[in-house]
């Protein structure tokens, strides 16, 4: 029954999408919320785009989830309220242009509210070292999506797959109304990537990809696998969102390196170096599309492995990671 409950959500989210996104391309032109070529140096688009992907995806999530009475769930209802804080933040910045300091601040507004809902990390007996990191993960995990948004099509692809992997096993794990958000934010995904892949008619903006990049945050803290200790199932979420990891980390990395301001807009990012090492657009998207599935099977195929064999499987992860951030940031030259 709730496989069945999953691939409605899912088909549900998806048709709103696809009918809201012409809708609000509209009406974001007329409103003038647009992003201008060549308004920064970074940016590569040749004409106006419709910042409208925030709208799609928020008003897609919530209507879904309040027809399921999905907000009735103490969790969901954590989750999506405490998101409505990024993507008032997120909208801003795609207005006004935020400084770093005000668009920090929402973030971690939204962590707060999501901890004083109830949803937080519950590792450690001290509860403000399980407050410090999971305010720690929703900013960073925020921000990387944020981050790894550098391309059409490259952020809501990789949040669809995450979704995907989240609506499985929390649906394996009894938590049914998890596993249908997870359900909903794939199908909102899925209908926003057909306007936002290469070459976009919209684009997600700060208001899209904080938003996902919160939800998925959350969604992380919120699964809990049942029958494993933490010290096998601890790296899941980590490696369920280890592309944007690895982007934010290469970018802060090279930006630190060369003395930049860390908020600096740059092509500097995982898919631009791809790029200047010879692959096409096209190609550098779906690899690290590809990288994101690979390491979501890793994950859950690790997780039924004894402890030592799924850490150190992990650690072999993490420096394969390692190698090739050095040989992104050596073998590349950013702009």
């Amino acid at each position: 029954m709730l496989t069945l409950l999953s691939f409605r959500n899912i088909f549900i989210a998806a048709m709103i999408a696809l009918v809201l996104g012409p809708l609000v391309q509209w009406l974001a032109r007329r409103l003038g919320f647009v992003d201008i070529p060549n308004k920064e140096l970074h940016k590569q688009h040749k004409a106006v785009v419709p910042v409208a992907g925030g709208f799609v995806l928020v008003v897609t999530v919530f209507a879904v989830s309040l027809g399921q009475r999905l907000l009735e769930a103490q969790t969901v209802q954590a989750l999506l309220v405490s998101s409505i804080l990024l993507f008032i933040f997120g909208v801003w910045d795609d207005v006004r242009q935020l400084s770093p300091l005000i668009k920090f601040i929402g973030q971690v507004a939204g962590a707060i509210l999501l901890v004083y809902l109830g949803v937080q990390v519950l590792i450690f007996q001290q509860n403000w070292l399980n407050l410090l990191i999971t305010l720690l993960w929703m900013v960073g995990i925020t921000n990387a999506y944020n981050f790894v948004d550098s391309m059409d099509g490259l952020a809501v692809g990789l949040s669809a797959q995450a979704a995907a992997f989240f609506m499985l096993v929390t649906s394996d794990s009894g938590q049914v109304e998890l596993s249908l958000l997870s359900a909903i934010l794939l199908g909102a995904s899925v209908g926003c990537f057909y306007f936002n892949a290469l070459p976009a008619r919209f684009f997600l903006g700060d208001s899209g990809s904080q938003f996902l990049g919160f939800v998925l945050a959350g969604l992380a803290i919120a699964y809990n696998p049942p029958g494993f200790e933490q010290l096998q199932s601890w790296y899941i979420p980590i490696l369920l969102m280890g592309v944007p990891i690895f982007d934010i980390t290469l970018v802060v990395f090279s930006r630190l390196r060369r003395r930049k301001p860390i908020y600096k807009a740059s092509r500097d990012h995982t898919y631009h170096r791809l790029v200047q090492m010879g692959m096409s657009s096209n190609r550098a998207v779906l690899s690290m599309h590809l990288t994101a599935l690979l390491l979501g099977c890793l994950a859950f195929i690790a997780l039924g492995l004894p402890i030592l064999l799924a850490n150190a499987i992990f650690v072999a992860i993490l420096l394969i990671g390692i190698i090739a951030l050095i040989v992104l940031e050596n073998q590349s030259q950013p702009q």
